[in-house]
C-alpha cells in the first residue's frame, strides 16, 4: 500500500483499523477466535452433542468464516468434536493451500468427491457411529440426506448462532468500522465520477474502485435510477440497467463494501444536474425525519415495538415503504427485522435493544403507487447510553452536476 493511498484512510481509521487491513491475511486475535470457540462448547454441551458441523458454499454461510476466519469460496464443511481440534474439508483443492494458511487452529483437506461425505467419515473415525449432530448453515438437501443416513439426531442451530450474532465484540466493531469506512469511500466514488451519459452499470465500477485496492468486495451495490419529472422507480434495483444517466434523474443507492465478511452499509440519494422536485423534497424530508425518529429511541432498553410505534410519520405524510425499514447487521440479516404501519415485515419480535448491538436503519419512503422513492440511512451501533452511527458521509439529498 503506497503512502498516498494510505492518506485517504487514514484521516478515518485508527492505527488499530490500518494495522488489521495491512496483515497479510487479516484475522481476529486469539482471545476473540477462543471467545468464539466457547460458543461451541456450549452448545456441545447444552444439547448433548457429538459433533457440530460448519457449512458453506458459493461464498454462503458465514459461520465458517466466524470460527475459522476462513471466507467460504466453493465450499467448505468444518467438524468440531469435544477434546479434538476442528477439521475443514474445502473445494476445490487448489483451495487447500491458502485455507491451510488462513484457518485458525484448524486442519484443513481437500472435500473430494464430497465435504460433507468426507465429514461423515471424519465423525465415524472419531468412534462413534450413529452421532447426534448440530449444523450450522445453509445445507443443501442432498447434504443433509447424506448425513441424515448416518446419524442418530440433526440438531439445527442456526437460530443459536443468529442470536449469538446479535451482540458484537469490540474487535468485531473495529472492523465493521472499516467496512463503514469503505462503504463511504464508495458513495463518495459515486458523487465524484458519475456522469451524464454513464450506463448504470457504470455506477457499479465506480464503487467498486474504490475499495478493492484496501482489501474488500463487494456485498451490495443497489442503484434506483428514474426521472424525477416522470418516475418509475421506488427502491433500489439489485441489478444495474442498460439506460444512460441523464439530466433530471435522481439515484438512490443501497451499498456495503466487505472486509472479510465485516461491512458497513450505507444508503444515500442525489440528483443529477438539477435540484430536487416538490416530490421528491418531500419524499426525502419524510425519509429523514423518520430516520430521526427511530435514532431518538435506540437505545439499551427499546424494545422492537418502541422502535415500529416511532414510523408513524410515514403515514402522516401521504407515503409508505418498500424495503424493510429497520434490521439487525453484522453476521446476517437480523432481528429485529421490522416494516411500519402501511407495510409491516411481518410479526414484530419480542426482543429489547442490548448494547453491542448493530443495527440499519434505512428509511426508504416511496409513493403509495409505487412510481417514485427515496432511500437514506446507515449502520449504528447500540451502545451503553444509545446510538453511535458507524458513518461519516453528511445525509440529506446530494447534487453532481
Amino acid at each position: 500500500m503506497t503512502r498516498t493511498t494510505r492518506g485517504l484512510l487514514d484521516a478515518r481509521l485508527t492505527e488499530s483499523q490500518m494495522r488489521v487491513i495491512d496483515q497479510e491475511f487479516p484475522s481476529f486475535s486469539n482471545p476473540e477466535m477462543e471467545q468464539r470457540r466457547h460458543l461451541i462448547k456450549e452448545w456441545l454441551s447444552k444439547y448433548d452433542l457429538d459433533h457440530i458441523i460448519l457449512y458453506g458454499a458459493y461464498w454462503a454461510g458465514n459461520s465458517v468464516v466466524y470460527f475459522t476466519g476462513w471466507p467460504v469460496t466453493a465450499e467448505a464443511a468444518v467438524l468440531f468434536s469435544n477434546d479434538i481440534k476442528p477439521i475443514m474439508y474445502v473445494q476445490f483443492y487448489n483451495h487447500v493451500p491458502q485455507a491451510t494458511k488462513i484457518a485458525y487452529e484448524t486442519d484443513v483437506g481437500p472435500g473430494n468427491e464430497s465435504s460433507i461425505k468426507m465429514v461423515i467419515n471424519e465423525m465415524e473415525k472419531r468412534g462413534k457411529k450413529n452421532s447426534r449432530v448440530g449444523v450450522i448453515g445453509p445445507l443443501t438437501m442432498s447434504s443433509f440426506r447424506l448425513l441424515e443416513e448416518r446419524t442418530s439426531e440433526i440438531i439445527d442451530l442456526n437460530q443459536e448462532y443468529g442470536m449469538a450474532r446479535l451482540i458484537k465484540s469490540e474487535e468485531e466493531f473495529e472492523w465493521l468500522k472499516i467496512g463503514a469506512v469503505l462503504s463511504d469511500l464508495s458513495y463518495e466514488s459515486l458523487l465524484e465520477n458519475t456522469q451524464i451519459g454513464d450506463d448504470e452499470r457504470l455506477l457499479g465500477d465506480h464503487v467498486e474502485r474504490s475499495y478493492l485496492k484496501w482489501g474488500a468486495t463487494n456485498l451490495i451495490h443497489f442503484f434506483g435510477v428514474t426521472n424525477m419529472a416522470n418516475p418509475d422507480c421506488c427502491v433500489p434495483r439489485q441489478w444495474p440497467l442498460t439506460r444512460s444517466i441523464s439530466k433530471g434523474d435522481i439515484i438512490f443507492t443501497e451499498i456495503s463494501a466487505d472486509f472479510w465478511d465485516y461491512s458497513g452499509q450505507i444508503l444515500r440519494t442525489f440528483t443529477v444536474g438539477e435540484e430536487p422536485t416538490p416530490l421528491y423534497r418531500d419524499l426525502h424530508f419524510t425519509a429523514e425525519k423518520t430516520f430521526d425518529e427511530i435514532m431518538k429511541v435506540l437505545k439499551p432498553g427499546t424494545s422492537a415495538e418502541d422502535i415500529f410505534n416511532a414510523t408513524g410519520v410515514i403515514e402522516e405524510s401521504g407515503f409508505s415503504i418498500y424495503d424493510d425499514l429497520v434490521h439487525g447487521y453484522g453476521g446476517g440479516y437480523l432481528q429485529p427485522i421490522l416494516g411500519c404501519k402501511s407495510r409491516p415485515a411481518g410479526p414484530i419480535p419480542d426482543l429489547v435493544l442490548k448494547p453491542g448491538m448493530c443495527m440499519v436503519v434505512q428509511p426508504n419512503i416511496i409513493t403509495t403507487d409505487q412510481k417514485a422513492g427515496v432511500q437514506t440511512g446507515e449502520a449504528v451501533r447500540i451502545t451503553q447510553n444509545g446510538v453511535k452511527s458507524l458513518h461519516d458521509v453528511p445525509r440529506g439529498i446530494h447534487r453532481i452536476d
